[in-house]
C-alpha cells in the first residue's frame, strides 16, 4: 500500500478477477465504480485504486480453494514443478511447497509422483512470467 493514504473501501477479488483491464467492479461495500486501465493489469493484494471521486479502494484477494502439494525431498518438489510448467498452470511456490488451483487431476497426477497433497482454502498469489508479464496466458515463443 502506498505510504500516507487511507483506503475509503476494499474490494475482494479472487485470483481470475484481478487480471482485468476494463470492467465495472463493486467494492466490499456496494460502491460501483468503472475499472479503466491502459493496458490489462494484475491487480496484486494490496494495490489501490483510485476512484474519479478521489477515494482509493484497496485490493484484496480472496480466499480460494487450492492445494499444497509437499515432499521432503527437494528434487520431487522440483520434479513436480516442470510437470506443473509444462502444463503452463499457474503455481505459487514457497520454499518447502508448490501451491496451485484446485484440480483433482492434477492432485492425482501430483500423489502419484510421490508428493503429499492437502486442499487448503487461503488468497492464490502464483509466480508471475518469466518475460516480464504477470500472467502465463499461452505461448509466446
Amino acid at each position: 500500500m502506498k505510504s500516507g493514504i487511507n483506503p475509503t473501501d476494499f474490494i475482494t477479488l479472487s485470483y481470475d478477477d484481478r487480471f482485468r483491464r476494463r470492467i465495472v467492479m463493486k467494492t466490499d461495500g456496494g460502491e460501483e465504480f468503472l475499472l479503466d486501465l491502459f493496458k490489462t493489469t494484475e491487480l496484486r493484494s494490496g494495490d489501490l485504486i483510485k476512484l474519479e471521486n478521489g477515494k482509493y479502494v484497496e485490493v484484496k484477494a480472496a480466499s480460494e480453494k487450492l492445494m499444497r502439494a509437499t515432499s521432503n525431498d527437494p528434487l520431487l518438489i522440483l520434479k513436480a514443478a516442470w510437470h506443473i510448467g509444462n502444463r503452463h498452470l499457474s503455481c505459487e511456490i514457497q520454499k518447502d511447497s508448490l501451491i496451485l488451483r484446485f484440480d483433482h487431476v492434477i492432485m492425482q497426477m501430483l500423489e502419484n509422483l510421490g508428493l503429499t497433497l492437502e486442499v487448503i482454502t487461503q488468497p492464490f498469489n502464483p509466480e508471475g512470467g518469466a518475460y516480464g508479464e504477470f500472467r502465463t496466458t499461452g505461448h509466446k515463443h
